[in-house]
């Protein structure tokens, strides 16, 4: 990730990041109780932050995150930096650098970042922090999307 300040967040105040997680989405929404029920804040920078200790339902190797869900945390917090900037987007292409292990149960740092836009196209940055560590990074390239209400059916192309 391009250089960052020392601590996410201290020069900036984070606030909480409203995006209607009253879904049954894997990763943020509240109705899915099996998911990860992520939650974000943002700060004045738009950088999207999220904090979490990953439960052992989660486990992949012994003792850490499976890399699917490290995959989806990286997507998650890359799909709200868009939401930040009033962008729905959806994930056209993701790539993971696995670092490190990624451990269970213990407190991580998932960092998002909007880095550009060229019509549709929105390219994305983000990292799994364990202190100052990164463990894990992603960019990815979403596609935005019209938003439908419920009732419509029509498919979308991307």
């Amino acid at each position: 990730m391009k250089e960052q300040k020392e601590q996410t967040g201290s020069a900036n105040r984070l606030k909480p990041l409203a995006h209607g997680a009253a879904n049954r989405c894997f990763g943020c929404g509240e109705a899915n109780r099996t998911g990860l029920r992520l939650r974000f804040l943002v700060d004045d920078e738009g950088t999207v932050i999220c904090r979490v200790k990953i439960p052992a339902r989660f486990e992949g190797p012994r003792g850490h995150v499976h890399g699917g869900v490290i995959a989806t945390l990286l997507d998650e917090v890359m799909s709200k930096a868009n939401r930040v900037r009033g962008v729905v987007a959806m994930t056209r292409r993701l790539e993971v650098d696995y670092l490190r292990p990624v451990p269970l149960r213990t407190p991580i740092e998932i960092i998002g970042r909007h880095l550009r836009a060229d019509g549709r196209k929105h390219f994305c940055e983000a990292e799994i922090r364990l202190g100052k560590t990164a463990i894990a990074t992603g960019n990815a390239l979403f596609i935005a999307i019209p938003v439908r209400t419920p009732d419509e059916t029509s498919s979308v192309g991307l």
